[in-house]
């Protein structure tokens, strides 16, 4: 499609789009939200990239192979289950971990939970990306 206006507005969609998946990752772990849907609406802003340009820009534009993203992913989901086998507890416990903690006060909390969300959001944003980017290519 060659739609100058298209274009042009996509490109803020998609910096939008990435900005709101981020931020459905990282608010999924009390509230509604999470790696699964952060990373469709990551790749929806992708997948309008290649409506209003076309799978080759699409690539330049994503810089890296979304199957490797997907793999990388699978990978960081993996290792946030091994966590809690290195305290002596089952598969996939949580595990925290509490920065800059004052006395008497808990500090920023970090826990697997978060990192596995991250593999799942990699996971979810390479896939879908490497299906869509190989049925367009072969149209």
């Amino acid at each position: 499609m060659n739609s100058l206006i298209l274009t042009t507005a996509t490109r803020l969609l998609v910096a939008l789009l990435l900005v709101f998946s981020i931020y459905a990752l990282l608010r999924g772990h009390n509230l509604p939200g999470g790696g699964f849907i952060g990373g469709l609406i990551g790749a929806t802003g992708f997948i309008l990239y290649i409506v209003a340009t076309s799978a080759a820009e699409a690539r330049a534009a994503l810089r890296v192979d979304p199957a490797s993203v997907a793999m990388v992913g699978v990978g960081v989901a993996a290792l946030a289950g091994l966590m809690s086998a290195f305290v002596g507890q089952p598969f996939m416990t949580g595990q925290w971990l509490f920065l800059f903690a004052e006395p008497g006060e808990k500090g920023l909390p970090l826990s697997s939970v978060l990192v596995f969300d991250i593999g799942v959001y990699l996971a979810v944003f390479g896939g879908i990306l490497t299906l869509v980017f190989a049925l367009e290519e072969e149209i």
